[in-house]
């Protein structure tokens, strides 16, 4: 690690990188959907989705005009986002809640559209300061390891690893955004409290919530796969 090794890093941010071969994004596809399956590392790199997931919830609840006061992370990959303010009424809560499930998807398909560009290096470093921003607001709790775990890891990367390698990096977290999302919606379903809390908002059954979301993360795994292959 050094400062030049650094400073080339930073340099890449508003550079174009060439495209891994379909093959190998397809090989990478293959390990994110293990990541995101197998029953002794799932409970592990959920926590990774779980960031995206109460990432979401703050990024809408800010663009509502809401305070974001701080974040929660517990060991069983569980987590909150605490917020104050009623700006944006009843619609802005539905949005804030709504939003949680769909969060990894997003930022998936948002990675993925960078990727699609060639700045696949921004990829990292976007996802290093959403990574700070939650750590920055984190209270007590597992997330303090498990977020600092996950920040420090990418800025490794990011910073001082070759560009095959931040390339290749880039590549898995997309994928596994876009796969974790479809897995931690069919694994929670209708039992999530996000869709306990949109039944009550609206009287509308929490399967039916869940549905939406899986469909929509599936959509947005459809057109991720589309811009990485």
């Amino acid at each position: 690690m050094s400062v030049s090794a650094l400073q080339a890093s930073l340099l890449r941010i508003g550079q174009v990188q060439a495209h891994l071969s379909a093959p190998m994004s397809l090989l990478l596809a293959l390990m994110a959907a293990a990541a995101a399956s197998l029953p002794w590392l799932w409970p592990v790199t959920r926590h990774l989705t779980v960031m995206a997931h109460e990432g979401a919830h703050a990024t809408i609840a800010s663009a509502f005009g809401r305070k974001v006061n701080g974040f929660e992370f517990k060991l069983d990959a569980s987590g909150a986002t605490h917020h104050s303010g009623s700006a944006g009424g009843q619609a802005g809560s539905f949005a804030i809640t709504f939003a949680g499930y769909l969060g990894p998807s997003a930022f998936g398909v948002g990675a993925a559209e960078l990727i699609r560009a060639g700045y696949i290096v921004a990829v990292l470093w976007i996802g290093l300061a959403g990574l700070l921003t939650i750590m920055l607001s984190m209270r007590r709790s597992f997330g303090i390891v498990s977020v600092l775990l996950a920040l420090v890891a990418v800025f490794l990367v990011a910073g001082f690893a070759t560009i095959e390698t931040q390339v290749v990096t880039a590549y898995a977290v997309t994928w596994f955004l876009l796969v974790s999302s479809v897995q931690i919606i069919r694994s929670r379903g209708k039992n999530a409290d996000d869709a306990g809390k949109l039944q009550g908002m609206t009287r509308i059954p929490a399967g039916f919530w869940a549905r939406t979301w899986l469909a929509g993360a599936l959509a947005a795994l459809v057109f991720g796969a589309i811009q990485l292959v």
